[in-house]
């Protein structure tokens, strides 16, 4: 029943695209193969098409600019800028805890800068204070030019996964 509901949505989607929306919808489609097939993690590493690159001291992302990203002004929504910036500053906080603690945000502070246009954007995450209870990170996004243009900190709980499973 699910799978005809999604091949008449699909198809309606496609019948009545125009060459952007269909470049948009690929997009999103590929991002849900690469999620399903294991290329990515989470399903947002997937729609996003986020690639990971770790050293012991950062994290960086980078994720392809398509239109699908985009606001009403035809540049990167702020909340995907954003959710760019956690989920790079989040994905460092978890690495760098010991097995069976987690990191869950408690403050984000973006600073936007200069607009999100190009091919791609990366996002840098640094560790500042590792704490007992918290962490605090620092991110910086630029795009494919090397223009940065956001700036974040973050506050992140460090929390026991034992707890929550309760």
């Amino acid at each position: 029943m699910m799978k005809d509901k999604l091949v008449h949505l699909l198809n309606t989607c496609i019948n009545h695209s125009s060459e952007s929306d269909l470049l948009a919808l690929s997009f999103v489609l590929e991002g849900m193969q690469n999620k399903l097939l294991g290329n990515n993690g989470y399903f947002i590493d997937g729609l996003l098409h986020m690639e990971r690159k770790f050293d012991k001291n950062s994290c960086e992302i980078t994720i392809p600019i398509n239109p699908v990203l985009n606001n009403s002004l035809e540049i990167v929504h702020g909340g995907i800028t954003a959710t760019l910036l956690d989920t790079a500053m989040g994905t460092l906080a978890n690495y760098l805890l010991p097995e069976g603690y987690g990191a869950v945000t408690n403050q984000l502070n973006i600073h936007y800068i200069a607009p999100g246009i190009g091919e791609n954007l990366r996002c840098k995450a640094e560790i500042i204070h590792q704490g007992s209870k918290t962490m605090v990170i620092s991110g910086e996004v630029y795009r494919s030019d090397g223009r940065k243009i956001a700036y974040a900190t973050g506050t992140f709980f460090i929390i026991d996964r034992k707890i929550n499973e309760a």
